[in-house]
């Protein structure tokens, strides 16, 4: 069997990070883990081509070498994915989709075309297709209520990446998260009991990424790298010795929730073990937003106080924020600015909710009959859309709120200070290497392009620029590649923030900074 597998296109969108990438010669931040991983179960005697359409796009001569084309897809990457299943369709081949988003909305894959659904967790489920197709099955919809027992998950084919196109290589330790937070659609997809690898297993991987000749900075995608707490220890006592054996040459990023702040054994580990950042789902500073979506564990001590602690260990803070939660007051917006601005947390990913299928939240919806399920927006999933349900305030506020505060909080000169805020609150441990490593040769054109862009040409934060490089190579030297790689990023936003704001104004139909009329927002309401 010849096997295409397409990992479909992002559009430009907050994480897609498209001009930091430009500027560093990169085309992609992270590889997709998901899809070879399921290259890892396909039989050994297959031959396989892998494509993300990312780095570079398939060939002609792809198309007409394969037998079968595997596409996975999250629910971002909806328009390419469609457009994908029907270009094999119309091609006379045979296609096979997985993950995220077909497991969540199987039909749309289905209406486009595609033979074989491989739902859920593909450890359950790969293995069902390949014995429909050596029963001849031409169609099929493979399904796993069961989780997998990740320990007997194969390496992913890291081999087939193009790893001098991304940005970071990626290593996935744990599946599922504890908590339930109402809108979060990870629990449906992988439950609420976090599945752990072995440690001397996910150090394999770490193993044949070094093998291969990768060095810099690894993102552990987890959704909740600390919600089997026992097993992330485990492992984090394992790696330690193994970066300090190979000279530090990761280091780690990931995903967690904030409770991380409460455990000081935790942070020292993940401190000793190279982490120089974590992303943090704050959300709200609201407490009652908080208890309405069950996001219960980010009540239990002040917020502000939980992201001291974690840059006191050495760590960066990217964190995500949303508005529209049942309930919510208004000024919510300010009250994320205003806790963006104490605590220096320079990219703060600010969304509006969108009810994600089969979340406690969207089900709670459809009983009150609050879902908007036809009104022309583009996919769920891209943080700029307006909602895909009826809020409890007025939508126009909500996006007046939300436009107001991601150009307000991506103003050039508020990012840049944000930049420095953050890295100098970050504690140094001695004789740690814990900061952001850039990719290999990227480092120099990466400095270049920011004397270019932001020390020469932008000449509203031209002195800001030099004066605060200035401040860094004076006081904290060790942090330059995480402080330049913040300033690099601030390109994509300085860019997207205008991209927000004119999808915004497309889909109200003015612009939200301007004014809002009073016929429209009635309209909106009601829908």
């Amino acid at each position: 069997m010849k096997a295409l597998l397409l990992y479909p296109q992002f559009p430009q969108s907050f994480w897609s990070y498209d001009r930091c990438m430009e500027i560093a010669g990169l085309k992609a931040v992270i590889p997709p883990l998901g899809i070879i991983t399921v290259a890892a179960l396909l039989p050994e005697d297959w031959e396989i081509r892998f494509c993300d359409r990312n780095v570079n796009l398939e060939t002609a001569a792809d198309w007409e070498w394969c037998d079968l084309v595997i596409i996975s897809a999250m629910l971002v990457q909806k328009p390419d994915f469609l457009v994908l299943i029907q270009k094999a369709v119309q091609l006379g081949k045979k296609v096979a989709v997985g993950g995220p988003y077909p497991t969540s909305v199987p039909q749309d894959a289905l209406d486009a075309g595609a033979h074989y659904l491989i739902l859920d967790e593909g450890e359950m489920t790969v293995p069902q297709f390949l014995e429909a197709l050596t029963q001849g099955k031409t169609q099929g919809i493979f399904r796993s209520i069961e989780k997998p027992d990740v320990t007997l998950s194969p390496m992913p084919r890291f081999d087939l990446l193009q790893r001098d196109a991304y940005f970071m290589m990626a290593i996935q330790f744990s599946r599922g998260c504890p908590f339930n937070c109402e809108f979060c659609d990870i629990i449906s997809l992988y439950g609420r009991k976090p599945r752990t690898k072995e440690p001397n297993q996910t150090i394999a991987e770490l193993q044949a990424l070094y093998d291969l000749g990768w060095r810099g900075s690894l993102f552990i995608v987890d959704d909740n790298f600390i919600g089997n707490q026992r097993n992330v220890k485990r492992f984090l006592r394992e790696l330690i010795p193994w970066v300090k054996q190979h000279n530090y040459p990761f280091t780690f990023m990931t995903e967690a929730s904030v409770n991380l702040a409460e455990d000081d054994e935790l942070l020292h580990l993940m401190s000793e073990a190279g982490f120089y950042a974590v992303f943090l789902g704050i959300e709200t500073p609201d407490q009652d937003s908080l208890q309405v979506t069950r996001k219960l564990q980010n009540t239990r001590n002040p917020l502000v106080e939980a992201c001291r602690k974690i840059n006191q260990a050495g760590m960066l803070i990217y964190a995500g924020f949303i508005l529209g939660f049942d309930g919510e007051r208004s000024g919510a917006g300010e009250r994320i600015q205003a806790f963006v601005e104490q605590t220096g947390i320079p990219q703060p990913m600010l969304g509006i909710l969108q009810a994600l299928p089969n979340t406690a939240l969207w089900n709670r919806l459809q009983k009150e009959q609050r879902l908007i399920t036809d009104n022309g927006m583009t996919p769920v999933g891209d943080q700029n859309n307006l909602m895909n349900f009826v809020p409890t305030r007025p939508m126009g506020e909500i996006a007046k709120e939300y436009t107001e505060g991601f150009w307000t909080l991506y103003d050039p000169a508020n990012y840049l200070r944000r930049c420095l805020q953050q890295c100098l609150s970050i504690s140094l441990i001695p004789g740690r290497k814990q900061t952001m490593q850039l990719p290999s040769g990227k480092g120099l054109r990466l400095f270049a392009q920011l004397v270019w862009h932001q020390g020469l040409r932008r000449s509203e934060i031209r002195k800001q620029f030099w004066q605060q490089l200035w401040t860094i190579l004076r006081t904290k030297p060790q942090v330059l590649n995480m402080y330049l790689g913040l300033c690099a990023a601030g390109e994509h936003f300085w860019e997207y923030r205008a991209l927000a704001r004119e999808r915004i104004t497309q889909q109200l139909g003015y612009d939200p900074l301007q004014s809002v009329l009073p016929e429209q927002e009635s309209m909106l309401v009601n829908t």
